[in-house]
């Protein structure tokens, strides 16, 4: 009986014990062993570095043996000393090593880490195998991305991180409390995806991302178009993406085929797929139509639209409307463009 209180008192003990008190711990441990080696004459032990060397060797029982106590007393000191204290505290020090790992692991499986992230994708809410595809299709796109940006993913469901190798992961209680995001760092992240089940809670969470972060990317899936509309009249920047399924039927049932093209175009998998760029300063004007065609020249992609600083996007644009800086060019190709030599737009 007396064992087990002694057992449990020990156990209780070391689980409470501070880094700083294993330490000093090690530090005295070390101090006591030079001085009892020093007090058996053992002169090729007592010396630096030979000293640490054989302290480190021989308290983690690795023992090469090139090092060894030479006189009576030291071989004591050794045996009864250096040994038995030293190898408890390396049987401490890597237990609590191991159980802050695992405690680390244990906290990014179930989101309760406080992540340390700057221009991330940040994607809010749960859908189950919706979203699990809408994450599959971010880490696909960003293969061929210029930027390696980390994906995290915040949720209020009881789940744990779908990706652990592949992903960040957040759980919190509310989408719309400091506390909670500020684990995310939405204040920080470069792009913010809201899709959750319900409409309403996206809603919020869009103007709350919005008031957290608006120089980010938002981007918010609504079931109901009406309330993308209102969305957007309050926040102009945030990109709304309603349902388009009816849309999509309507358009078949006229042009068939239609559904399939829409799916093509936006599917990372395969076929040809829509990438987007940035016009940057060119050295004198320059034609959609002379882009069009050193761009399917020299890339075999497709120009289909730009875009200006707002939110207006202009399909099939005429041929003689002059690119300007800072539009967004929208093309068709089988992968995305790594870097494009504008250069070369002006030949003919």
């Amino acid at each position: 009986m007396t064992f087990q209180k002694l057992r449990k008192l020990l156990a209780h003990y070391l689980k409470d014990i501070r880094w700083y008190t294993i330490v000093l711990a090690f530090f005295l441990y070390a101090l006591s062993s030079w001085w009892l080696l020093d007090w058996a004459d053992e002169e090729a032990l007592t010396g630096w570095p030979n000293f640490l060397y054989f302290l480190v060797v021989t308290s983690s029982t690795v023992g090469y043996g090139d090092l060894s106590p030479a006189t009576e007393a030291g071989r004591y000191v050794v045996s009864l000393f250096v040994i038995p204290v030293g190898l408890s505290l390396f049987a401490l020090i890597l237990g609590r090593a191991a159980a802050w790992v695992s405690n680390q692991w244990f906290k990014g499986v179930k989101g309760l880490k406080q992540l340390h992230l700057l221009n991330h994708i940040l994607v809010i809410g749960w859908n189950g195998q919706r979203t699990l595809h809408l994450l599959n299709l971010l880490l696909r796109e960003r293969q061929h991305a210029p930027d390696h940006q980390e994906i995290v993913l915040c949720v209020r469901a009881e789940i744990d991180n779908p990706m652990p190798d592949e992903i960040e992961f957040v759980r919190v209680e509310s989408f719309n409390q400091d506390a909670d995001m500020d684990k995310a760092c939405i204040g920080d992240a470069a792009v913010i995806i809201i899709d959750n089940p319900d409409d309403d809670m996206t809603m919020t969470s869009a103007l709350y991302a919005n008031q957290r972060n608006p120089e980010g990317h938002i981007l918010a899936y609504f079931h109901d178009e009406s309330l993308a509309r209102l969305l957007q009249k309050h926040c102009p920047n945030v990109e709304c993406t309603p349902s388009v399924a009816v849309e999509m039927l309507a358009k078949s049932a006229f042009d068939p085929g239609s559904s399939l093209l829409h799916h093509d175009l936006l599917s990372v998998e395969e076929g040809q797929a829509q990438y987007s760029t940035r016009v940057p300063a060119l050295p004198k004007p320059l034609s959609v139509g002379q882009v069009f065609r050193q761009m399917k020249a020299r890339y075999d992609a497709t120009l289909i639209g730009l875009a200006d600083g707002g939110k207006h996007i202009e399909l099939n644009p005429k041929s003689e409307r002059l690119l300007n800086e800072g539009e967004k060019l929208y093309y068709i190709a089988v992968h995305r463009i790594g870097l494009i030599d504008w250069e070369a737009m002006y030949a003919e």
